[in-house]
């Protein structure tokens, strides 16, 4: 659907569509609640042995199995 027609369906001027959009994109994120925890060995200090702390998908995998 192009931008017009959107504009035409939702009862709105082409430029006022366009600016809430602009406003909705720039509008600040909101940020999660709390920081991920990740698997830390306490006894040692650092990741838990088998975490590869270089590769993003698996930090990102035991973030979201740690929430």
């Amino acid at each position: 659907m192009n931008v017009k027609s959107l504009a035409v369906q939702q009862l709105k001027s082409l430029a006022r569509l366009i600016g809430a959009r602009f406003h909705m994109r720039l509008r600040p994120q909101t940020a999660s609640a709390s920081p991920a925890r990740l698997p830390v060995d306490r006894a040692k200090g650092g990741l838990v042995s088998g975490l590869d702390g270089l590769s993003n998908k698996a930090m990102l995998d035991a973030a979201d199995r740690n929430g």
